[in-house]
């Protein structure tokens, strides 16, 4: 079997890219291991950028009819009294202080989305895809594939992996990782929400954290964080555990998350972060969580994933185009190595707020945030480089405003010019940018 290009895991990363490449009449093939839809929760969570890439894809008209759209996400600070949770302090983190038409994130179940991709890849002529098959290794420059119980050699002028975290094609392309693992981890399921719950909600304490972001269908997906080797312990206590953590830092929620009867139906999440060496060696490309793994906060991966697919797909478009040398492939790593590394401190950072010993400071870390939201610069800089539409890095001035050493900025600058992403910084390989 032969193919231009053969890409390794159907997940949204892998769909976009090669939904780019049949866009442009290349022969692409895509190989998926799993028989039906991942039974892992992955993440729901669509940043600015990412929408951008899919209207870019004619998709965001048939997104965002199956999303929920998020506006802000309200930050609340609590503490325990008296057997009670109080709240201590609130702000919210607004998109709409963004100056794109892009001003909003949007919920959406991750499984829908895939399946808008592939739908749409399937239009093309040049677009195949292959379930179940399973990337074995490499054999005289050709992927060895398990298809229906038989083993098939597939030659291709590029591989791209997009297979996940534990990526055998990245182990048969020689690159390490070193993974950071944290002191904590979580929990997510979804379930019916009230009506009334309509934006993100990230509820903290000095001891857990619970992230509500809604779904379409009064569903919501909720994310709550618990420390390292607890997980065994609350399953033998019960599932009236979970609801009694719920409850307490959501009351709201008190009836809605009896929906879950159980533990089986709960997601254990252990967060890792690391960031490749390299990601392109001959002409073998990893993207995605193959290259990559950021911690949950956010849930920026599927995001990351996106967005390199975005990258990786107008490159090989170009290159296989103008018949331009597989060297080219760095211009990927280029562009994308240098924005993960970003978007990993800066989610790195937040998790360190909720991990021993910081946790245990919630009025500096409920002041920190506020100072954030209130401060024009500094909120719309937290947003600008969450919503993955460009990068403001922040100065030891905002770090003193931040912590309340300087005081709130009245009217300031806000020019945006050399901190959005262009396609000139986005596809950087011809002049001008984007090759037409």
């Amino acid at each position: 079997m032969k193919t231009q290009v053969l890409v390794i895991g159907g997940g949204v990363g892998g769909l976009t890219v090669a939904l780019k490449l049949a866009r442009c009449g290349i022969d692409v093939c895509v190989i998926e291991m799993l028989k039906g839809n991942a039974a892992m929760y992955k993440g729901e969570l669509l940043q600015p950028k990412s929408i951008q890439i899919l209207q870019d894809l004619n998709l965001k008209k048939q997104v965002e009819a199956a999303g929920h759209k998020i506006n802000e996400i309200q930050v609340i600070e609590k503490r325990e009294k008296n057997t009670v949770y109080e709240t201590i302090g609130c702000s919210s983190m607004n998109y709409n202080i963004l100056n794109s038409p892009f001003d909003y994130a949007l919920m959406i179940p991750h499984e829908k989305l895939k399946a808008l991709l592939l739908e749409e890849a399937k239009k093309h002529a040049s677009f195949t895809y292959i379930q179940p098959s399973r990337f074995k290794a490499f054999r005289n420059e050709k992927a060895v594939v398990d298809l229906e119980e038989k083993e098939v050699e597939i030659e291709a002028d590029v591989f791209v992996a997009a297979e996940g975290r534990k990526s055998k094609t990245r182990e048969a392309m020689n690159i390490k990782v070193k993974e950071h693992k944290y002191d904590h981890h979580f929990l997510t399921v979804s379930f019916p929400r009230p009506e009334d719950l309509k934006e993100g909600k990230m509820i903290s304490t000095p001891h857990t954290f619970l992230g509500l972001f809604p779904l379409p269908n009064n569903m919501v997906r909720t994310v709550y964080l618990i420390p390292q080797g607890a997980y065994k312990g609350m399953k033998e206590k019960g599932i009236s555990v979970f609801y009694e953590a719920y409850s307490e830092l959501y009351p709201e929620l008190a009836d809605y998350v009896k929906h879950i009867k159980s533990w089986r139906e709960i997601q254990l999440m252990i967060p890792v972060h690391f960031n490749a060496d390299q990601y392109v060696k001959d002409n073998v490309v990893i993207m995605g969580d193959a290259a990559h793994s950021v911690h949950p906060m956010a849930g920026e991966g599927m995001n990351l994933a996106i967005q390199d697919g975005d990258v990786l797909g107008e490159l090989l478009c170009w290159i296989i185009r103008e018949h331009a040398d597989l060297s080219c492939l760095k211009w990927y790593e280029k562009v994308r190595k240098p924005r993960v590394h970003h978007v990993l401190h800066l989610s790195h950072m937040s998790a360190l707020a909720y991990s021993s010993p910081f946790r245990y400071f919630p009025n500096v870390r409920k002041k920190a945030i506020r100072q954030m939201t209130l401060d024009e610069k500094l909120h719309t800089k937290q947003m600008l480089n969450a919503s993955g539409l460009g990068f403001w890095k922040e100065s030891i001035f905002d770090r003193m405003v931040q912590i309340g050493l300087f005081p709130i900025r009245s009217n300031p600058s806000l020019s945006y010019n050399g901190y959005m992403f262009t396609e000139e910084t986005d596809y950087p390989w011809e002049e001008g940018g984007r090759a037409r």
